[in-house]
C-alpha cells in the first residue's frame, strides 16, 4: 500500500515538473476546471477588495495625503492569492532605502503590505491586467531592464520618493529568480544614494517562499499573465517569510557599488542560512541583466 502511495506521489511530482518547466519556457499550460474554479474565486476575492478599499482609498485623499488604503488593499491580496506572510526583523518606516532580493511579482503585494513601501519594477509588471494597476497605485516606478537611456529618469523619480519621506524597495538583480540564487546586484539604481540624501538607511531584505519558491517564481520565458493565472490557480496556500535585516548609513561606504555589495552580502548569508545550503548558480539566460550561467542546460525543478 506504502508503495502504491509513493508512486502516486512521484508520478504527481513527475507532472508538476513537466509543467512548470513547460511554463518556464513559455509553454501555455492548461489550467484544469478545478484550477479555472480556484483562479475564479481568487479573482472575485481581489474585486471585491477593490469594491472596498478603492473608494475609502480616494474618499481618504479629499482630506488628507498618505492613505494607508493601498498598504492595506496589497496586503489581503497577496492573502487572497494564497500568500501567508510571516515579517522577521522590523522595517524602517520612512528614510529608508530597502535593498531586496526578487522571486515573483507577489514580492510587490507582500513587501507593500507589510511596510507600505514603494517600488521599481520591471516595465512588464505594469502590463498585467490589474497587478499593474495595483502597483501603479502603490507608486510603483516602472523601469525597462534594456533601457539605459531612462537610468536618470528613473533616479530622478526615486529621488522625489525619498524626498517625501516614502519608503522605497528596489531589486537589483534587475530579474526574478528561483529563491536558490541570487544574481549580481546592478548598481545603476543605487546611484540615488550618490550621494545618499540626509538621514537616509539602507535596509537589505531577504525573501523567502520555502520549499514553493520554484513554483511561485516567475522565471524563464513565461508570460506575466501566464504567471499570475498559475499561481492563482494553485491549490491552498503557500508561505512568505519578509526579512529585514539590519540596516545600515549609506554614508559608510564609498559609492554605489560599495552599498549593493554590501547589500547583496547581507541577504546572501540569511539566504544560505534559510536553505541550509550554499546558493546555486541561476539556470535561466537574462540577456537584458547580461547574466548567463556557466551550465545553461535547465535541470527538472
Amino acid at each position: 500500500m506504502a508503495s502504491a502511495s509513493t508512486a502516486k506521489a512521484e508520478r504527481k511530482l513527475a507532472r508538476y515538473t513537466e509543467r512548470r518547466l513547460a511554463a518556464a519556457r513559455g509553454e501555455n499550460v492548461p489550467l484544469s476546471a478545478m484550477e479555472w474554479l480556484r483562479f475564479t474565486l481568487r479573482a472575485i476575492g481581489i474585486v471585491l477588495l477593490l469594491l472596498i478599499f478603492v473608494p475609502l482609498h480616494y474618499l481618504y485623499r479629499v482630506f488628507a495625503y498618505g492613505s494607508p488604503f493601498p498598504m492595506l488593499f496589497l496586503r489581503y491580496t497577496a492573502r487572497v492569492i494564497g500568500a501567508r506572510t510571516r515579517i522577521v526583523g522590523t522595517p524602517l518606516r520612512r528614510d529608508v532605502f530597502f535593498i531586496s532580493n526578487h522571486i515573483s511579482w507577489i514580492d510587490i503585494l507582500a513587501s507593500a503590505g507589510a511596510s507600505g513601501t514603494a517600488f521599481v519594477a520591471k516595465q512588464e509588471l505594469s502590463e498585467v491586467p490589474v497587478i499593474g494597476w495595483l502597483c501603479r497605485l502603490n507608486r510603483t516606478v516602472f523601469v525597462k531592464r534594456e533601457n539605459r537611456l531612462g537610468v536618470a529618469e528613473q533616479i530622478n523619480a526615486l529621488k522625489e520618493a525619498l524626498e517625501d519621506n516614502w519608503s522605497v524597495t528596489v531589486f537589483p538583480e534587475g530579474t526574478v529568480t528561483d529563491g536558490h540564487s541570487l544574481l549580481p546586484f546592478k548598481s545603476s539604481m543605487l546611484s540615488v544614494l550618490e550621494p545618499p540624501p540626509p538621514g537616509v538607511l539602507v535596509q537589505p531584505v531577504m525573501l523567502d517562499y520555502g520549499p514553493n519558491a520554484e513554483e511561485i517564481g516567475w522565471i524563464g520565458e513565461e508570460s506575466g499573465l501566464h504567471n499570475a493565472m498559475r499561481i492563482m490557480a494553485r491549490k491552498g496556500t503557500f508561505p512568505l517569510v519578509i526579512t529585514y535585516l539590519e540596516p545600515f548609513s549609506p554614508e559608510d561606504y564609498r559609492g554605489r557599488k560599495a552599498i549593493a555589495a554590501k547589500a547583496r552580502e547581507e541577504i546572501e548569508q540569511a539566504l544560505v542560512e534559510v536553505l541550509g545550503k550554499p546558493l546555486r548558480d541561476f539556470q535561466h539566460v537574462v540577456d537584458a541583466v547580461r547574466y548567463r550561467p556557466k551550465d545553461i542546460t535547465i535541470e527538472r525543478i
